[in-house]
């Protein structure tokens, strides 16, 4: 049996019911790219996030010699606050979770 991975992102608080999600820059759709679990976003793929980097790496940046060019994908949520735009950027919580809860 096959478990497909999930993606859960917390929304903080002071998000009001009615926003928009941009994965990367791409706006969302909800119902088709992530369903709202509570105060979370539920998306029904991976989200990609690069990690931390090793010494050696770092170090090859430093000096110039490399770049870094994992795959790592934002989430931004976009809301009116005081009547004017906002956008909060959102850090991944859980992945891989085939329930996604908040809690699990």
């Amino acid at each position: 049996m096959e478990v497909a991975e999930r993606t859960r992102v917390d929304l903080p608080s002071y998000v009001p019911a009615d926003f928009e999600v941009f994965v990367n820059g791409v706006r969302q759709v909800r119902g088709a790219d992530y369903e709202v679990v509570g105060r979370s976003l539920v998306f029904p793929r991976s989200l990609a996030q690069e990690g931390r980097l090793g010494f050696w790496r770092w170090a090859s940046m430093w000096l110039g010699i490399a770049g870094t060019y994992r795959r790592h994908e934002t989430v931004d949520v976009v809301y009116q606050s005081g009547g004017k735009p906002d956008v909060v950027g959102l850090t991944p919580v859980s992945v891989g979770d085939a329930d996604a809860s908040p809690t699990g």
